[in-house]
């Protein structure tokens, strides 16, 4: 017992190895308290009837609280269904084809022999992830414009009559997806081409003196290796189930109001709804669509480690 003892005082007892672990992290730390930490005091806005007549501090501190009044407007719209459809049927075909199209590319592009093309191939798919959708949209209408857009020309080649794009609505659920993929779609092969790569060469080596193919190294090797890295990317991915890339849902489509119904989702609606709405209900919405993305991480990870306790976060 007294041997056991001393075992943990020695192991709580503070030593030179904890400063130097903790002066490392101070910088961090101390970045999340002014950035993260301290930031949260304004969430009680979403509670008050926030109103513009001082300092910050004075704003927060006078407002008047109105409790859940500032959520309401987000259920009570005559659009709710409508927005709640798209932003949660969007997210979850981006997590799906967030998953499954750069996996299937990052085994690709690890089974090439030539590493030069291999990094080309890297930096052409990852290029776009650093384009901001406002050149984007650009990019969109150049292709997409009734008078100059290069499919109207390709259409007009073929004796086809030009179309508005832009009012089209049928064809938009297609665009944004494929546009969501092709700006992000770099970022996450990057991410599962690294764990390809920093698998170890002796699984294979000893699956190439059994005769196994490519295949089979891939099934049996490959996507168990990366199963942990898969799950993790899905669940951070879930927790943004109720969140949309702002600039993807308002600056692509150009606001344009035939679309409405494809193309709005919470953070459109907030935006749009602040011409007439007050701050505090813009901060209720954000509020919300932190807890329920928080809570749809802690379920995932949840059902995770049901199913296979070694693959989850915690």
């Amino acid at each position: 017992m007294d041997a056991r003892v001393e075992r943990k005082r020695k192991r709580t007892r503070w030593r030179k190895h904890d400063t130097e672990l903790t002066l490392l992290a101070l910088p961090t730390t101390i970045w999340y308290i002014l950035f993260c930490f301290l930031p949260m005091f304004g969430v009680i806005i979403a509670f008050k009837d926030f109103k513009i007549h001082g300092n910050f501090v004075n704003n927060v501190v006078n407002s008047a609280w109105v409790g859940f009044k500032n959520f309401e407007f987000l259920f009570k719209s005559n659009d709710a269904w409508i927005v709640i459809r798209n932003t949660i049927g969007y997210n979850i075909i981006f997590i799906i084809l967030g998953i499954a199209v750069p996996v299937t590319l990052a085994l690709m592009v690890g089974q090439l022999h030539s590493r030069k093309a291999a990094k080309v191939y890297q930096t052409m798919m990852f290029l776009p992830y650093f384009l901001s959708w406002v050149v984007v949209s650009a990019v969109v209408w150049a292709f997409l414009s009734y008078d100059k857009g290069i499919f109207n020309q390709f259409l007009s080649d073929f004796s086809q009559d030009p179309k508005n794009w832009y009012m089209e609505a049928s064809y938009w659920p297609y665009f944004l997806v494929f546009m969501n993929m092709w700006k992000g779609l770099g970022y996450g092969m990057v991410i599962y081409l690294a764990t390809i790569t920093s698998m170890d060469s002796t699984y294979y080596e000893a699956a190439v003196i059994d005769g196994a193919t490519k295949w089979q190294q891939t099934r049996y090797i490959t996507l168990p290796l990366m199963k942990f890295v898969i799950v993790l990317m899905f669940i951070l991915a879930v927790g943004h189930i109720f969140s949309t890339d702002f600039g993807l849902f308002f600056q692509v489509p150009r606001d344009s109001n035939s679309l409405y119904n494809v193309t709005t989702t919470v953070d459109v609606l907030v935006f749009k709804q602040l011409k007439t709405a007050t701050v505090g209900m813009a901060s209720a919405s954000s509020f919300l669509q932190s807890v329920l993305g928080c809570a749809m991480i802690l379920t995932a990870n949840w059902v995770v480690r049901r199913v296979d306790p070694d693959s989850a976060m915690i």
